[in-house]
């Protein structure tokens, strides 16, 4: 039988995340996530970009 994941369940997963990461890492973490669907996505629409620097990476001499 398939369940729901409900608030309460969510909660815990939160919080077992948080203690096995740290505050620090979890947003780290989350980044990364989100980076890695969002190549997933563009690799599935086949559209072949050149990489672009964020503003934030400093650009190698």
């Amino acid at each position: 039988m398939l369940r729901q994941i409900g608030p309460m369940e969510l909660l815990v997963i939160l919080l077992v995340a948080l203690l096995l990461f740290g505050g620090k890492k979890i947003p780290e973490l989350a980044k990364g996530l989100g980076e890695g669907i969002r190549n997933f996505k563009d690799s599935l629409k086949g559209e072949e970009q050149p990489p672009t620097q964020r503003p934030d990476e400093k650009k190698q001499a």
